[in-house]
C-alpha cells in the first residue's frame, strides 16, 4: 500500500481545478495517475472523495498518496530579454495596478498573444509588469490585434481563476466604442445571430451560420454623421471569436477599417483613417478581494482623430446602454420592431426571399428589409368588396 501526503490549501489556489494544482506543485504526477486514485477514492478534500475537475478552495486539507517523483518548482518561463524600450512600452499601456490585477489600455496593432509571424505581443511584455507580485502576471482574455482598449491582466494564479470565471460566466461587463458604416434603422436594440468558423477559413473567420453557436450582441447609437456613419455603443452578451465585427457588418453596418468582414465598403473617404474603429472602452468585473473593477480607457489617437473628423460630441459617449435614466417600460410596438428586425436579419442569410407579390423589390444589402407594393381594389369601392343590397319588403295587398 502507497504512503499517504497531505497538503493545505493555499490562498493563491482558491478557486483552481484539483489536476491544476497537481501541475504547479506535483508536476512530476501524471493525470493517468491522478484519475485513477480518484475513482478509488484515495483522494480527498476535507475528508471527502475528490475528484480531478473539483475546485478547491483555500484552506481545504488534501489527502493523496505520495507522487512517484519529487514535487519540483515549476521552472521559470524563458522569453527573450526585454528591451528598455519593451519596458517603457508596457508600462506606458497601464491605466489600473492592484495586488491582484493590471488593466492595459491595449495599442492597436499589438497582438494579445504570439503566433506565426507575431514576435510583438502583450503576453511577452507582462514580464515588465511583475512588479512586487509573487508570480508573472497572467492574460485572463483577449482583444483582436487591431482592436485597442481595456484588457485585464491577473497577477496571481487565483486572480487568474477568479478572472477566468467571470469571464466563463458572462457577469464582467465589457463596453466597446466603435465607428461603424451607415446608420442603422433602430437606435438601440440586440443583434442575435448565431456565428461559426467559416470554411476555408483556416478558423481565422467567422461567418452568421444558423447552425453556429448563439451570438447577441446589444447596441446603442451615441451620434451619427448624417446618413454616412454612426458613432454606436457595443456590449457583447456571449463571447465568440470576431463577434461584434461579425455583427454590425452581417446587418450591413461594418465597422469602419475592418475590411476582412466589410470589405472595400469599411472605409470612408476624406481624412478617416484607414486602421479598424474597435475600441474597448470600458471594463467592469468583480475584484477576487472584494469590490469591483471598474476602468475605463482613452480612445487611440486615430480614433479620437475620426470622432473629432466627423463633428461627434466626445460627451455624448459617457451616458451607456446601462447608464442611461430608466423611463416607462418600452412600448410593445417598439419591442415587436426590434425582434423583427432580427429576425428580418436571418432570413436574409439563409437567401433569397420569396416576395409577396410580383411586385416586391430585392433587398439592396444584408440587414435592409425588402419592400413589396400591395395590390388595391376597385377605385369606386376604396378597395372594399361592393354590399348587396338589403331585400324589400313586398307591398301589401288592397282589399277586394
Amino acid at each position: 500500500m502507497s504512503s499517504m501526503d497531505s497538503a493545505t490549501i493555499d490562498r493563491e489556489d482558491d478557486g483552481i481545478r484539483l489536476d491544476r494544482w497537481f501541475k504547479r506543485h506535483r508536476p512530476g504526477t501524471p493525470h493517468a495517475l491522478l484519475a485513477r486514485w480518484a475513482r478509488s477514492g484515495q483522494l480527498t478534500l476535507d475528508g471527502k472523495k475528490a475528484d480531478v475537475s473539483d475546485r478547491i478552495e483555500a484552506g481545504q486539507k488534501l489527502v493523496m498518496p505520495t507522487p512517484p517523483v519529487e514535487a519540483v518548482a515549476r521552472p521559470a518561463r524563458k522569453g527573450r530579454p526585454l528591451t528598455d524600450a519593451d519596458i517603457e512600452l508596457a508600462e506606458s499601456m497601464l491605466i489600473h495596478r492592484d495586488a491582484s490585477a493590471l488593466v492595459l489600455n491595449k495599442l492597436p496593432g499589438l497582438a494579445t498573444q504570439g503566433g506565426t509571424k507575431t514576435e510583438s505581443h502583450v503576453d511577452g511584455l507582462l514580464d515588465a509588469l511583475k512588479f512586487d507580485g509573487p508570480t508573472r502576471p497572467k492574460l485572463v482574455h483577449r482583444l483582436d490585434k487591431d482592436t485597442s482598449g481595456a484588457l485585464l491582466i491577473a497577477r496571481t494564479p487565483r486572480a487568474a481563476a477568479y478572472f477566468a470565471k467571470s469571464f466563463s460566466n458572462r457577469s464582467a461587463r465589457k463596453t466597446y466604442w466603435a465607428i461603424i458604416v451607415g446608420v442603422p434603422d433602430i437606435a438601440q436594440g440586440e443583434i442575435d445571430l448565431p456565428l461559426a468558423k467559416q470554411p476555408g477559413s483556416g478558423g481565422e473567420k467567422m461567418h452568421v451560420d444558423e447552425k453556429g453557436l448563439a451570438s447577441k450582441t446589444r447596441y446603442r447609437i451615441i451620434e451619427r454623421a448624417g446618413n454616412s456613419a454612426a458613432w454606436v455603443e457595443l456590449q457583447p452578451l456571449t463571447g465568440r471569436t470576431h463577434q461584434l465585427r461579425v455583427h454590425m457588418a452581417a446587418i450591413g453596418h461594418p465597422i469602419v477599417g475592418d475590411g476582412k468582414y466589410g470589405g472595400k465598403g469599411a472605409f470612408l473617404t476624406g481624412t478617416i483613417s484607414r486602421k479598424l474603429h474597435l475600441h474597448s472602452r470600458r471594463l467592469r468585473i468583480d475584484h477576487p478581494d472584494g469590490g469591483s473593477i471598474d476602468v475605463s480607457a482613452e480612445v487611440p489617437d486615430h480614433f479620437a482623430a475620426s470622432l473629432d473628423a466627423l463633428g461627434f460630441d466626445p460627451l455624448l459617449g459617457e451616458v451607456g446602454i446601462d447608464d442611461a435614466p430608466k423611463g416607462p417600460a418600452p412600448k410593445a410596438a417598439a419591442k415587436a420592431a426590434a425582434k423583427a428586425h432580427s429576425k428580418q436579419i436571418r432570413k436574409a442569410r439563409r437567401g433569397e426571399r420569396r416576395g409577396r407579390t410580383a411586385t416586391s423589390k430585392p433587398t439592396d444589402h444584408v440587414g435592409k428589409p425588402k419592400t413589396a407594393k400591395t395590390t388595391r381594389g376597385p377605385a369606386k369601392t376604396g378597395g372594399r368588396k361592393p354590399q348587396k343590397p338589403a331585400p324589400q319588403k313586398p307591398a301589401p295587398r288592397k282589399p277586394r
